[in-house]
């Protein structure tokens, strides 16, 4: 037995111990000697990476020495160690420019949570009820590798399918080179809150698939199309400190904001004036002020380019989006539109840009094409002030497929799952991803599952959908891998972060990137990679890249300030000929005159079309709207205590979830604050407290994502409600994304306060579980 496990036994009493669990006091404490020696008081600070939105922001852990919880060869005990204590922004990054959001300082508890998964499970009783044993590592990897033995064997490879979670780095283009070598289909990434809309659009207009990025430091006017950017959209860090400078980073100039939304977020409560645009009609808005700076000469038509060439009618001056003919379909008053068109030109640099609910139409592709005609129009598109594309690292390490790669959804995968008899898929590997839980009821995501013959999990923790593994193979915490990220949006340079473990791992837990590399070796027929472990192959990547220095390569300087970016001049723009240089665009483009990847011709017009709602408006009056909750997003985050802790920006409401209904509207109804409505749609109800709003449009009924967990840690399951189930299956026509904006809903009062809705701020509630997080 070497030192690596070599156990020293204390009892506390100070006399003959027993094995016993992990932190009580009545029992022995297992105490495992650490490897390392760390100076005690002193504290080091280590480079990581966020990994709790696609924002990418870099960050820095402060690391001293204490006692950790820990669990080796099965066994839990105690172990001094370096330890992470706070969670800072790094300065040095250009995302998140030592800045960091609520939900990244509260990442740090993912390494402690008391239900993490310790060591590989393996599935004992019936699917979904949580029976598991542990196993070995050696177990658990023989295992997986003799199902997709099985798969080569029967000539079945494309019976092979991977679920993930969105993400952009080495760890997505491993993913996507081992299933290429497998013969397995693409991986199926699963993401509530998706951007392929944007992409999309974004792609058709300027030839970029790709987020924007917004310089929003330099701006003189935007308008948001319903994008928090401020809260959960693109992202957040970086733009909050784009939109300080903007307002109050300039001496004697203070640019101005209009938000566009039907419900104010907290982006919404920052702005200048909040604008409730009906529901589906956001784009029609755009190209009304579009109409107004064309109809006025202010802007020739041709600037807008191939982005007002997708618009049917913009040659011709949209003459069917005159403010008198937008007012009647949007709800926006004439001259308001007048004026903000105008304020667009004369307080330049105007920007407009779109994002959350207004994407999540089934006209969402439309308005965001109105949109980015609109800022093509007014020249801002790659200039100081306005929306550029972030220039990206190309991914030389791992070769792409000789052809572009079948794309396919959720949804379709669990359709062609039920259709068939036996499922088309026979083994399912799932990864940073929950669709059992962030899907539509209609989908019978669940119930596709349960068909799969067997599913290994990579998650750290048991959730709705990992709860259905037969094997689950838990990966390490951020903070105890090597971590990596290209982000697509948030800094006018290419960034690759990297980071190395900035934590010994706490317990027999392995790396999901290195796991894929051992059972790539094991199998049968070997996949062949150059690599041993995943670091070998951030090693190969990191050192094409250009030195930094004629005193360090890449690589050592990456792994010392948090990752590798191209150099920037003082106004923040790439300088000619550096190492930004080397960088490519995201994603994929298309040639003037040529045919997109949609498969519309670049010169085809879109017409303008009006979204489509399920749910008649009779019998379901209202638009419901799920949206972000600014601490859980889409709720794969609503396990963290921090985050359950942390009051709702708008409503100061915590541990619970809520309906945001107008005081009009609930006078109308007989509705107090408090009360218990249930909220109808073609697809199911829910009951949940009422929560006023001044702040929303009378016709709206919002709900926060995130909460509503069946089996998601102690501090998630059981509490409150989720919105997702009772959304309807409508879906963006062109890319398939779900349409989660697009369901109508009726609402009847239930009853009286039953306690649930908990407040910060003003009356304070009791709460059924109010206490249980402290067990």
């Amino acid at each position: 037995m070497d030192r690596r496990i070599f156990l020293k036994v204390t009892a506390v009493t100070g006399t003959s111990a027993t094995l016993a669990s992990c932190g009580n006091p009545e029992h022995a404490i297992i105490r495992f000697i650490p490897e390392e020696e760390h100076v005690p008081g002193v504290a080091e600070w280590k480079p990581s990476l966020c990994p709790l939105c696609q924002a990418g922001c870099g960050v820095i852990v402060r690391v001293m020495e204490g006692d950790a919880e820990v669990v080796r060869n099965g066994q839990a005990g105690v172990m001094r160690m370096g330890l992470a204590k706070k969670l800072e922004g790094n300065p040095a990054h250009p995302i998140s420019q030592g800045k960091l959001c609520g939900r990244g300082q509260a990442a740090i508890q993912i390494a402690y949570h008391p239900d993490r998964i310790t060591q590989p499970l393996k599935r004992t009783g019936p699917r979904g009820q949580g029976q598991f044993q542990p196993v070995t590592w050696d177990a658990a990897i023989a295992e997986l590798v003799a199902q997709l033995d099985g798969l080569v064997t029967s000539n079945n490879q494309r019976g092979l399918a991977f679920l993930k979670g969105g993400g952009r780095g080495q760890r997505d283009d491993l993913v996507s080179q081992f299933l290429d070598r497998f013969g397995a289909p693409p991986a199926v990434s699963f993401d509530l809150f998706n951007y392929d809309v944007l992409r999309r659009a974004n792609l058709l207009s300027f030839g970029r698939e790709q987020l924007p990025t917004f310089d929003l430091a330099r701006s003189g006017y935007v308008v948001s199309f319903g994008a928090d950017f401020l809260g959960t959209w693109n992202s957040p860090v970086a733009q909050h400190a784009g939109y300080g400078q903007m307002r109050q980073g300039r001496r004697g100039v203070r640019g101005a904001f209009v938000q566009v939304e039907p419900r104010m977020s907290q982006t919404g409560a920052n702005a200048d004036e909040w604008v409730p645009a009906r529901p589906g009609t956001e784009g029609v808005l755009a190209l009304g002020l579009a109409h107004v700076l064309l109809s006025a000469r202010l802007r020739p038509a041709d600037a807008a380019g191939r982005a007002g060439a997708l618009i049917d009618g913009w040659n011709a001056g949209l003459t069917g989006y005159t403010p008198a003919d937008v007012e009647k379909q949007t709800g926006v008053a004439a001259a308001r539109i007048e004026r903000m068109a105008r304020a667009l030109v004369e307080q330049p640099p105007g920007v407009a840009m779109i994002g959350g609910a207004p994407l999540a139409q089934t006209n969402g592709l439309f308005a965001a094409l109105a949109v980015n005609a609109l800022n093509a129009l007014l020249g801002n598109v790659g200039q100081p002030g306005g929306v550029s594309f972030m220039p990206q690292i190309p991914a030389t390490v791992t070769p792409r497929r000789s052809s572009p790669p079948e794309r396919r959804t959720l949804q379709a995968v669990t359709a062609a799952i039920l259709a068939a008899d036996p499922s088309p898929v026979q083994v399912l590997l799932v990864d940073s991803t929950n669709p059992v839980f962030a899907s539509p009821s209609g989908w019978r995501t669940r119930e596709a599952l349960l068909k799969v013959p067997f599913i290994a999990s990579f998650g750290s923790f048991i959730d709705e959908t990992s709860v259905l593994s037969d094997l689950i193979l838990p990966d390490h915490a951020f903070l105890e891998s090597w971590v990596e990220g290209r982000p697509e949006s948030g800094a006018a340079v290419p960034v690759a972060t990297l980071a190395p473990p900035a934590l010994r791992p706490l317990h027999q837990t392995r790396a999901t990137p290195d796991v894929l590399l051992q059972v790539a070796s094991r199998l049968n027929k070997p996949l062949d990679f150059p690599w041993q472990t995943f670091d070998e192959m951030l090693m190969a990547a990191f050192a094409t890249l250009p030195a930094p220095s004629a005193d360090t390569d890449a690589w050592t300087a990456a792994q010392q300030q948090g990752g590798w970016w191209g150099a920037a001049d003082a106004a923040g723009q790439t300088r000619p000929g550096g190492p930004a240089a080397q960088a490519e665009p995201a994603g994929r483009t298309t040639q003037a005159g040529g045919t997109n990847q949609g498969g519309r011709p670049d010169a085809a017009p879109v017409r303008a079309l009006e979204a489509q709602f399920d749910g008649e408006p009779a019998a379901y009056p209202f638009h419901f709207l799920p949206y972000a909750s600014h601490a859980f997003l889409d709720g794969s985050l609503a396990h963290l205590p921090w985050l359950q802790e942390l009051p709702d920006a708008m409503t100061t409401a915590m541990w619970s979830s809520w309906a945001e209904i107008n005081p009009q509207t609930a006078s109308k109804l007989g509705i107090a604050e408090g009360d218990v409505l249930e909220i109808t749609s073609t697809q199911g109800s829910l009951r949940t407290p009422a929560l006023l709003s001044p702040g929303i449009a009378p016709d709206v009924i919002a709900m926060p994502v995130g909460q509503g967990h069946e089996t998601f840690t102690r501090y998630a399951s059981g509490r409150g409600q989720n919105p997702i189930k009772i959304l309807a299956s409508a879906a963006e026509p062109e890319t398939g994304a779900l349409a989660w904006a697009a369901t109508r809903v009726r609402v009847t009062r239930i009853g009286p306060p039953n306690g649930d809705l908990i407040l910060f701020a003003g009356e304070m509630r009791e709460h059924p579980h109010e206490h249980e997080h402290e067990r």
